[in-house]
């Protein structure tokens, strides 16, 4: 019974790892196309351009009906944020990796 119950536990594994390496697979492909985006939003977070449209927005000058997320304080600094710790946990789990 031993190796029958080993068995089942390889095959829990490989099914868990597979569908783990084709999550993140699919989810690095998109990170990726989104890399140019983050770049964009980093260069309109700094900008005079999102001060400019802070400051129309806190005016009422833009209509109600417009998504501005963006023009949150907190919304593009948190995604940078986020996107920085995703990209520290990556070069450490591919450093771990390479080591072994």
């Amino acid at each position: 019974m031993e190796q029958i119950e080993r068995i089942k536990a390889m095959e829990l594994y490989l099914d868990r790892a597979s569908q783990a390496v084709i999550q993140l697979s699919a989810a690095l492909d998109d990170y990726a196309v989104v890399q140019k985006a983050l770049s964009e939003l980093s260069a309109y977070y700094s900008s005079n351009e999102w001060k400019e449209d802070y400051a129309a927005d806190e005016q009422n000058r833009l209509p109600k009906s417009l998504k501005r997320g963006v023009l949150s304080e907190d919304a593009i600094w948190n995604l940078l944020s986020d996107s920085r710790e995703l990209n520290s946990r990556l070069l450490e789990m591919a450093t771990e990796l390479a080591s072994h």
